[in-house]
């Protein structure tokens, strides 16, 4: 038996030590709700973790635009609506101007209220969306993805020729009317074409934005399994080592006590 050793409390301190560590390390997975506390928890689960994360951050980003971008056609499409509905009404004028019984100053009635809808149209055509042009014609490339892919969202020209020659006629006289008649139609059809366009790129965004969020949500799903802590596995493993820490404790007073029995020796 010897006094200055003592093995045994040499061996109850440090696996006191590892079990107070791992109480520690229990309590850090629990409050933070993450097994990964620490680089050296899982370093590896760490790489993979951070850069899940940042593409989810990028998606994030691609998501609002798309979304911006969804609201960009809708705008166009609401004045579009408008627009249609000038244009259709220019065409009941020009027809009416072609009365034979009408004369040159019901003709000029007409062309008052023909060239109030025709400076709406021009008006239209130079609105914007927080300072982007909505009807300049412009292809935008509008991002779809974390690795900045675009979608090309086809323009819109409201200043085209077909509008313009539509909103610069004249239904004063009858050869005028027959004139604005054609012109109108013909920016009637344009519309059509231009609104099918709009239809076709809030469609299309429509589809990139469902394939985000789904995205985003299996990586999230991905990364959970890599971070998140096991609530009941982590508590179960956190009852034994507050056990251990409690019986270790003990152990190591008891530890402490061998050496007194030399005592007995001496007396």
């Amino acid at each position: 038996m010897v006094i200055n050793t003592n093995l045994s409390a040499q061996n109850a301190a440090t696996l006191l030590m590892q079990s107070s560590a791992n109480l520690s390390q229990s309590l850090q997975r629990l409050s933070s709700g993450s097994k990964i506390t620490s680089p050296a928890d899982d370093s590896a689960g760490l790489a993979v973790s951070m850069k899940l994360s940042a593409q989810m951050a990028r998606i994030n980003g691609a998501s609002n635009n798309v979304n911006d971008a969804v609201s960009f056609s809708q705008t166009q499409d609401g004045y579009v609506q408008q627009v249609n509905s000038a244009l259709s009404r220019m065409s009941e004028l020009s027809v009416l101007a072609q009365d034979v019984t009408k004369t040159t100053s019901d003709r000029a009635l007409y062309q008052q209220e023909y060239g109030a809808l025709s400076s709406y149209v021009n008006n239209v055509s130079t609105q914007s969306f927080n300072g982007v042009s909505l009807f300049d014609g412009t292809t935008l490339n509008v991002t779809t993805d974390s690795e900045g892919n675009t979608f090309g969202m086809v323009g819109i020209n409201l200043s085209g020729a077909s509008y313009a020659a539509a909103t610069s006629d004249n239904i004063t006289s009858i050869s005028g009317a027959q004139q604005a008649l054609t012109d109108v139609k013909g920016a009637i059809s344009q519309l059509a074409s231009d609104r099918a366009n709009i239809g076709s790129n809030e469609e299309s965004l429509s589809y990139y934005s469902n394939q985000l969020t789904a995205l985003n949500n299996n990586l999230s799903a991905a990364n959970s399994q890599i971070t998140d802590v096991d609530v009941a596995q982590e508590s179960t493993n956190y009852a034994k080592e507050n056990i251990l820490v409690q019986t270790g404790t003990a152990m190591l007073a008891q530890a402490n006590q061998l050496p007194q029995s030399v005592l007995k020796l001496l007396s």
